[in-house]
């Protein structure tokens, strides 16, 4: 720690000692002090470096006056304090060069709170400062069908981090990551140490909530790794909070078995006809449903034999007339 003067403590001692006792050799001031010989002379280099000592070694070298030490201490103090202003403003330079470069991932709706950020790197940056500072509670809508055997490994250390800090984790997948064993250990550990995990037919899109404050929402939900938009603006956030609310009371516990309805429609399949209905192509049905396009395919095959029709036209009549759709779009 440096004294008020700026200088090591040690190599003030020294200074003051040689003001006071100025006939003093190395090893009286050592002893005055009671300080070891090697740090006086380390000291007395310090000095002499500083100018603030000047002649030879031992009794020959000379302390500066006071006023004169004033003025050299000042002065070093002063190019020392210029020095910092100059990279201050090199750093604010190219800090506002930095805002410049990266304008495009401001605000797009500053009244709206509403931030794009583009690509899978600047996505994975924003997410990380934002898991840092949650404080109570994370949500989650993961579509997209069982996760990735490299997702959950490196999901996990952060997840178990949130949960040590009492943030309080909910997390919607699709229903069909109840057929893929590994996803579904990985759902188990989680909720082994404190998540609460539910299932739905499908999700909207892939989207985190920060303690009812801040949302994260993908870009794109046919392609999340292209951008994301975070949101903080309060009317946005009361909508995904309630779009969250809604989702995760319909959706089934991760421990409980979906039921079929009367007709024998599995949700699964309930969820493929309400996909029909809407002109959707199997691909898409398999998207939104996070399963292969043949798996989508048998879902809408058993739909209609479920329903015994004939067609996908006729099971969505059959369907209407059963009470499985409305007669109406909502």
């Amino acid at each position: 720690m440096s004294s008020q003067l700026g200088l090591d403590p040690a190599v003030e001692a020294v200074y003051r000692s040689m003001l006071a006792r100025p006939n003093d050799s190395v090893t009286d001031t050592a002893e005055h002090l009671g300080m070891p010989v090697e740090h006086v002379r380390r000291a007395l280099d310090s000095l002499t470096e500083l100018t603030l000592v000047r002649g030879g070694a031992g009794a020959a070298a000379r302390a500066v006056s006071p006023p004169l030490a004033m003025q050299i201490l000042l002065a070093r103090q002063e190019a020392e304090v210029a020095a910092k202003q100059q990279r201050l403003e090199a750093t604010r330079a190219a800090a506002a060069e930095l805002i410049a470069d990266y304008a495009h991932l401001q605000d797009v709706a500053p009244g709206l709170g509403l931030q794009y950020v583009e690509g899978v790197e600047a996505v994975r940056d924003h997410l990380e400062l934002l898991n840092s500072e949650v404080e109570e509670e994370f949500w989650t809508f993961a579509p997209g069908g069982p996760q990735t055997p490299d997702n959950m490994r490196s999901s996990r250390p952060l997840n178990l981090r949130l949960l040590d800090r009492g943030v309080r984790m909910r997390t919607v997948y699709v229903d069909s990551i109840r057929r893929d064993a590994p996803t579904m250990t990985h759902v188990r550990w989680l909720e082994e140490h404190g998540a609460h995990i539910r299932t739905a037919p499908t999700l909207p899109n892939r989207m985190i909530i920060f303690d009812r404050r801040t949302a994260l929402v993908a870009a794109d939900a046919g392609d999340t790794g292209a951008g994301a938009y975070i949101i903080n603006g309060p009317g946005l956030i009361t909508m995904l909070v309630s779009l969250f609310e809604h989702v995760w009371s319909g959706a089934a516990p991760i421990g409980d078995t979906p039921r079929p309805t009367p007709e024998g429609l599995t949700r699964a399949q309930q969820e493929a006809l309400r996909l029909m209905a809407q002109g959707r192509t199997d691909e898409s049905i398999a998207s939104s449903l996070g399963v292969s396009v043949r798996t989508a395919r048998r879902l809408a095959n058993g739909v209609i034999t479920t329903l015994e029709a004939r067609s996908r036209f006729q099971a969505g009549v059959h369907a209407v007339q059963r009470g499985h759709l409305p007669t109406e779009p909502d």
